[in-house]
């Protein structure tokens, strides 16, 4: 009878907890909202103004290192072995500066891409937070990370609000 009555216990236990720890489950997309940030257009706006002094030299380094080349080129057989080992010279310190400047740029550029991304990126975490909050939500995943969610779990359009 113990045996009995303990299993029935165990049981009750068992079942009822499925209930008692049930989580608030919601999803979001994380992309989407990102994609329809009004502030992703004008930051990528004032990064190409941010950078555009630096990408005129690097277009007119780039000129400049062409007119070397093709002036070697068009001249080498008429030129002294001298002018021509200068030529060759001052065509290869210009290639290593375009490459040294042109290498600084593209780095700077991602590393400011990136402090622009993780801004708008943990602006959508606060309001994904915030509704978490007020929603009484447990657990919060994106949609790249589950293969399949109902409807009414997704809570997009609510971050989309939230953020503007």
């Amino acid at each position: 009878m113990k045996r009995v009555l303990h299993i029935i216990i165990t049981s009750i236990i068992l079942l009822t907890s499925k209930y008692v720890y049930a989580e608030k489950i919601a999803i979001v997309n994380i992309g989407e909202i990102f994609q329809k940030m009004p502030d992703r257009e004008s930051v990528t706006k004032d990064l190409e103004n941010e950078f555009k002094s630096r990408s005129t030299e690097l277009k007119n380094l780039e000129k400049d290192l062409q007119i070397h080349i093709d002036k070697l080129q068009r001249n080498s057989s008429s030129l002294k072995q001298t002018e021509r080992t200068n030529l060759e010279s001052e065509l290869i310190v210009k290639r290593n500066q375009f490459a040294d400047k042109a290498h600084k740029f593209e780095e700077d550029t991602r590393r400011r891409q990136s402090e622009e991304r993780n801004k708008i990126l943990l602006r959508i975490q606060d309001a994904i937070k915030i509704i978490a909050d007020k929603k009484g939500y447990d657990i919060i995943i994106d949609t790249t990370s589950i293969a399949y969610a109902k409807d009414s779990l997704d809570i997009t359009n609510q971050v989309q609000k939230q953020v503007k």
